[in-house]
């Protein structure tokens, strides 16, 4: 727009010469003079050749303005088709920026909602915990914990009838449970193991704090290990040897790294200290016996069976020699019925040759049949 605003001043500007050109150049009416006139035909001459040197000057102003427009027109369009490529390239990354952002947004999403699902999951774990620890915080609660999951391992490795859970002996002592062995003197379980000095054992943060807590997990288990051992084992009544549970793995671990005398001392009470792992596996191994035990009771029924069997057994084969004889005799009679059906055959062939059109005599070997007179109904 400048430009074509610049070649129009210009123009003007040529224009405005031209005139003043041809002003100055108009002849005057002179006097009458010879000098004069050739002046003025001189004057005449060059005004004639500014006239023409001003066409030809804005013959080339128009061409150069011409060139300068073309020259504009070409900038515009060069102009115009490099903005709508910028703009279509500026589009284009536009529209790649926005979905790639949407993606990223759509996984923040997703990945907040997975936080979200783990920090639920973590919250409903610290309440978990917090009750567990509630409920192990208080020894009555803590009894039933201990309770609960030794019956939970009892209930799902042995049939019912093979134990019984607060079961009485006869000095009037209930354990928690029993498990019957194949010699009928039940094994006692006792689940209520003292986890107060323990958890005060790890609670302590100095090493008087630890000691003394050391001190008291040694009297509370030797002084449980010592009430099952009198309460539970009833020589003649109950097993020799009883199980102390103890309902946590890591109570367990930690007492045979730090305590080792107090499980010799269970050992030569009679009393085993058992974590649920090892009361798994110990039920497993009862479990065991007692399907050997009643293979072995069942052992005598079997032979009575197999006796019946091996009867049964030889009285069929002594069927099936009768029946092999009554075949023989049936095959035999067969064999005497084809020969005589032979026999027939051949007869009745022989009679089919003979010419009974001749005169002369039958045969001797020949038998005559007897004639029969069919008679009608009610003749005798």
């Amino acid at each position: 727009m400048e430009t074509a605003l610049l070649v129009a001043l210009g123009l003007v500007v040529g224009l405005a010469i031209a005139g003043l050109a041809v002003f100055i150049a108009r002849p005057r009416t002179p006097a009458e003079d010879p000098a004069a006139a050739q002046r003025a035909a001189e004057q005449t001459a060059a005004a004639q050749m500014a006239d023409q040197r001003i066409v030809e000057l804005g013959a080339r102003v128009q061409q150069m303005g011409e060139l300068l427009a073309k020259a504009q027109t070409q900038l515009q369009s060069s102009m115009h088709e490099r903005l709508d490529a910028v703009t279509a390239h500026l589009g284009t990354s536009m529209q790649n920026a926005t979905k790639h952002t949407t993606d990223n947004l759509q996984k923040l999403n997703e990945r907040l909602a997975v936080i979200d699902s783990a920090q639920k999951n973590l919250t409903d774990l610290a309440s978990q915990v917090t009750s567990l620890r509630a409920v192990l915080s208080n020894k009555q609660t803590r009894g039933a914990f201990g309770q609960g999951r030794m019956e939970a391992i009892i209930q799902d490795q042995l049939p019912k009838g093979t134990y019984e859970f607060q079961y009485t002996l006869k000095n009037g002592r209930r354990p928690d449970c029993v498990v019957m062995i194949p010699d009928q003197r039940p094994l006692v379980i006792d689940a209520k193991f003292p986890l107060e000095a323990v958890t005060a054992f790890r609670d302590g943060k100095t090493d008087d704090e630890r000691k003394t807590a050391a001190q008291r997990v040694r009297a509370d288990v030797t002084k449980h290990i010592n009430d099952i051992a009198e309460k539970y084992l009833c020589p003649g009544e109950t097993q020799d040897t009883a199980l102390m549970f103890v309902p946590s793995e890591s109570v367990y671990a930690e007492l045979h790294d730090g305590f080792d005398d107090i499980v010799q001392k269970g050992y030569r009470a009679q009393v085993m200290m058992v974590s649920p792992a090892l009361l798994m596996l110990a039920i497993q191994v009862i479990r065991q016996v007692q399907k050997d035990t009643q293979m072995r009771e069942a052992a005598d029924l079997i032979r009575a069976e197999v006796g019946q069997m091996l009867k049964d057994v030889r009285l069929l084969g002594d069927r099936v020699k009768k029946l092999q004889t009554h075949f023989g005799q049936a095959n035999e009679d067969l064999g005497t019925i084809l020969t005589s059906a032979n026999k027939i055959e051949k007869r009745g062939a022989r009679i089919e040759e003979m010419d009974f059109e001749g005169n002369g005599a039958p045969p001797a070997n020949v038998i005559p049949a007897p004639v029969r007179r069919i008679k009608a109904a009610g003749e005798f």
